[in-house]
């Protein structure tokens, strides 16, 4: 039999390297100022164009490389950053193992010019598709620039898989915030499409997360300070008042290098139990040192999953760890066993015995005596009213809630010329057959017996469709404001909001300035309260920024999915019987009744065949 097994050619081992190394542009800025950390820069540029697809470019002042070193530093599996395998359990670098750059070049057109500081010239490589095109002699500063053009060239399916420039930008953005954000000595810039989207100076951490994040920022954080023989915890955890429904602000750092856990995010979950809601989740920006020996980072391509020898122990510290700071710095509710100088006697009254309260009484009173008043005192013609007709005084006040958040939810009628389910005399027959059960369904007759619609769904439904309509039509109708509302936003909420403000607009959002940090608001969609404005926009960015990532729905159903899903009545609230018939209605009025926004059931017919199977 022949020999089947062969060696893959270079080129090839690259570009299935590349497969796991190189996923999109946000990885490749991931390697590139990873290497950059890694030469000991004190100052890193990030220049980006079209979300990376066009050029990904990463410039440093650290120490550079010679000729033989840029020459060599293409090559699969070189690297200065280890030389035998036991430095595999002392990592104080990024990268160990040699094959980013060879994963870049093989699927990208790569320039880059380096100097050391002994050096007075500096080296030029050009490189295609991992072939080397020239390699010259270039006058450079100190460090290392590389350039990253056309990604993908040579392999269409993969460069067709990219999302929009927009999603691209978006996971270059968190990578640069993961590497910036546990590196504050470093100064950073960051510029996209000639713009500067960050300019962030050497600081300590909690300045360079409030520069990441925003002003807003500076008062939510509490500090986490904790050091055992396990591990040594610092960092920062965001007031519960401020959890958020979406993920985002969410950092885990295991000796300077970001990581994902589940099982520690559990942890912090855990540390807030009974302050935050269950859907809630908090923001954290944690640190961990650990002994590089008890770490285990060589799990998966990207370096994020780690594998602890001790988890259990990490475990408890860190819950135990927020619990304490939640505490020390009153966050968390405490009993008050403090003395209330409101409730001491009075000075003047310090001297002053018990007295018993006098009450004077009348002897002769008799309530069932008749008097006869006195001509002349005016009330003679004095008689007693009817009680007949007492019950309207109180028409209507039967269907009052007393909850006092939802006392009454109304609920919109949408136009007459829409079909409806009910119209007409039945309108009166159908109210005393319309009632809501377990403050989550409406239950109403049909002729083909009873009708359950989860009020929750059929209401996003509605609202889904109408403001898709609107952002189409562009004939949102907004409600002003009296005075203009200003909202703070970090520099990715701004972005987000510039990006979709054309839509928000057709809605019915009115903006009288998207400055730096701040949001000024003039008017708002008829449905939205004045006091919610802040917390529609900030989920409406959140679900935006999540569902936009898969890239595979337009940017107005996105925005009228977000919106149904945050204004739609919630299951719990209380809908009188003039909303339930028109959320009835509605819904049926609707292009696709049957499903929510979602894909989920909106209603369902129980025939009377089938109740009365329920008693056979």
């Amino acid at each position: 039999m022949a020999d089947i097994i062969k060696l893959l050619p270079d080129h090839v081992a690259n570009q299935i390297a590349a497969g796991e190394v190189v996923q999109r542009p946000a990885s490749v800025v991931k390697e590139l100022m990873e290497n950059a950390i890694d030469a000991g820069s004190t100052s890193i540029k990030l220049i980006v164009k079209d979300g990376g697809k066009t050029l990904i470019q990463v410039v440093d002042d650290g120490l550079g490389m010679s000729e033989t070193d840029a020459r060599l530093s293409f090559e699969r599996h070189a690297t200065s950053k280890i030389s035998s395998a036991q430095d595999l359990f002392n990592l104080q670098t990024k990268g160990f193992r040699g094959e980013a750059l060879a994963s870049i070049a093989a699927i990208a057109h790569v320039d880059m010019q380096t100097r050391t500081a002994d050096n007075e010239v500096g080296t030029h490589l050009k490189i295609e598709g991992s072939k080397i095109i020239s390699q010259d002699v270039v006058a450079t500063p100190k460090g290392t620039s590389i350039s990253v053009k056309n990604l993908f060239f040579n392999i269409p399916a993969r460069r067709n898989f990219l999302k929009s420039n927009q999603v691209e930008l978006r996971h270059i953005t968190d990578e640069f915030h993961r590497v910036a954000m546990v590196h504050p000595s470093i100064e950073f810039h960051f510029y996209n499409n000639g713009a500067e989207i960050f300019n962030l100076p050497s600081t300590k951490h909690r300045q360079r997360i409030v520069h990441i994040f925003g002003s807003k920022m500076e008062h939510r954080l509490v500090p986490v300070n904790e050091e055992t023989d396990v591990v040594k915890v610092s960092g920062f955890i965001c007031k519960p008042e401020f959890a958020k429904k979406s993920r985002g602000e969410q950092f885990f750092f295991a000796n300077n290098r970001f990581i994902k856990s589940p099982y520690l995010h559990h942890a912090v979950v855990a540390a807030f139990e009974g302050l935050i809601k269950s859907d809630t989740y908090p923001g954290y920006f944690l640190f961990l040192d650990v002994d590089p020996s008890s770490i285990d980072i060589n799990i998966h391509p990207t370096k994020t999953e780690v594998k602890f020898d001790d988890e259990n122990t990490l475990y408890a510290i860190l819950r135990s760890t927020i619990k304490h700071s939640l505490g020390q710095f009153n966050v968390a509710p405490v009993l008050d066993f403090d003395h209330d100088p409101n409730l001491d006697t009075p000075y003047s009254y310090k001297e002053k015995g018990a007295v018993l309260p006098k009450v004077t009484v009348d002897s002769t009173f008799n309530p069932f005596e008749e008097k006869t008043p006195s001509k002349g005192t005016g009330r003679g013609n004095f008689h007693k009213q009817s009680t007949k007709g007492w019950e309207d005084l109180y028409e209507g006040l039967g269907n009052q809630n007393d909850n006092q958040e939802f006392s009454s939810v109304v609920i919109e009628s949408e136009s007459e010329e829409q079909g409806t389910l009910y119209s007409g005399e039945d309108i009166e027959d159908h109210l005393a057959s319309t009632f809501q059960l377990r403050r989550k369904y409406v239950v109403s007759t049909v002729k083909s017996g009873m009708l359950v619609i989860h009020q929750n769904r059929a209401h996003e439904r509605v609202l889904f469709e109408k403001f898709l309509g609107e952002i189409t039509v562009k004939e949102g109708v907004s409600q002003q404001l009296l005075f203009p509302l200003e909202l703070t936003f970090n520099k990715q909420e701004l972005a987000v909001l510039k990006e979709i403000k054309e839509s928000l607009t057709n809605i019915g959002f009115a903006f009288q300035s998207l400055e730096e940090e701040t949001v000024k608001v003039t008017g708002v969609p008829m449905m939205v309260p004045e006091s919610g404005i802040g917390t529609v926009l900030d989920r409406l960015i959140a679900d935006y920024m999540e569902g936009y990532s898969d890239g595979s729905i337009s940017q107005a159903e996105l925005l009228a999915k977000a919106l149904s899903r945050n204004l739609a009545v919630r299951t719990g609230d209380v809908l009188d019987q003039e909303s339930q018939l028109i959320l009835v209605n509605n819904l049926f009025a609707c292009k696709e009744p049957n499903l929510s926004p979602f894909q989920k059931i909106t209603y369902t017919i129980i025939s009377e065949g089938d109740i009365d199977k329920k008693f056979n």
